[in-house]
């Protein structure tokens, strides 16, 4: 598990280029492996707390088995104080029965105790490990982000510009040339007909004129 657990570290400083080629989303494939880097530690944990508690186990049985030589000495003793001998040689012999099971008891115990201080040992690593994977992860993603959106960015500003933005602006310039021409046209020919008429309302203007100043004249004799 361990070995698989630093294969796991490994894949994700030496294999992020593999993944990019690939075309696969280095964040959430780095989002994976954290997901099972935590399931090896908590895999981790469990046989570590298995592992302690066979040890603890172990220790009880032989702290027993010790305790019960112990008392099969007093009961020897006991007996001989009261002449029973053959009572004596009973007790002695489970004494030495519960010795070596105290031994092997005794011996089992201390090897569960290297084992769990081995398998502590490596959780730890494993932790902090995976303290700085999830650093590196971290540094990763902001990486990705921040490539993938310079990316966005240079698409986007890449279409500003391009053959079918400048046809289409030159489009919309002739247009607007075309709508200030016709403006322009429409503006001339109003202004032309405007011109017309006040001249013809002048003459029309100085007909009346010169009608009243006729009229006047013949009133006063003057003609």
């Amino acid at each position: 598990m361990f070995k698989f657990f630093k294969r796991l570290s490994t894949v994700v400083g030496s294999e992020l280029n593999a993944m990019l080629d690939k075309a696969e989303d280095p964040v959430k494939m780095l989002e994976q492996y954290m997901r099972d880097m935590g399931e090896d530690i908590r895999e981790m944990e469990t046989a570590v707390a298995r592992q302690m508690a066979n040890e603890k186990m172990l220790k009880r049985k032989a702290d027993d088995a010790t305790a019960m030589a112990d008392k099969r000495q007093r009961q020897a003793e006991q007996a001989v104080e009261a002449g029973d001998d053959d009572l004596a040689r009973r007790a002695l012999d489970g004494k030495g029965e519960f010795n070596k099971q105290a031994s092997m008891l005794s011996e089992s115990w201390n090897r569960a105790k290297k084992d769990s201080e081995l398998l502590k040992n490596k959780l730890d690593e494993m932790k902090k490990e995976y303290q700085e994977m999830k650093l590196k992860k971290d540094t990763l993603t902001a990486r990705a982000e921040s490539a993938k959106a310079r990316t966005k960015m240079d698409q986007k500003m890449s279409s500003i510009g391009n053959d079918d933005s400048k046809r289409g602006f030159e489009r919309m310039e002739e247009k607007v040339i075309q709508y200030e021409a016709e403006a322009e046209t429409s503006e001339d020919i109003s202004t032309e007909s405007r011109s017309l008429d006040d001249e013809f309302n002048e003459i029309d203007k100085n007909n009346a004129v010169d009608e009243e100043l006729s009229a006047l004249k013949k009133k006063l004799g003057k003609e």
